[in-house]
């Protein structure tokens, strides 16, 4: 039983274009974190001991960050290989989105 696949390919491209800016702006913030986390350890040589439990609290969410803009640079790649299999008739890539 054949099932018709459809991808409204300009609301795709759209959505994968706002996958790209918002890992943009993780990375952006994961760079905002590491700056921070730094300059707060920093400080923190200067006797302000709740700069440096600041920075240990931040240094647990920066790597997260990191993996989650990571994803989303995943995510494009998957979301431009269904585009260009389905522009090229291959059922295949649209089984990724397959419910």
């Amino acid at each position: 039983m054949a099932t018709e696949v459809y991808m409204d390919i300009p609301r795709v491209e759209a959505m994968g274009k706002r996958f790209k800016q918002f890992g943009d702006v993780l990375e952006t913030i994961a760079k905002v974190l590491k700056t921070t986390i730094t300059i707060l350890k920093a400080t923190a040589l200067f006797g302000m001991i709740g700069n440096y439990a600041l920075a240990a609290y931040l240094e647990r969410i920066e790597p997260k960050v990191r993996r989650m803009a990571a994803k989303m640079d995943e995510l494009i790649g998957d979301i431009n290989g269904a585009i260009k299999a389905y522009r090229d008739g291959d059922n295949s890539g649209s089984q990724r989105f397959a419910g």
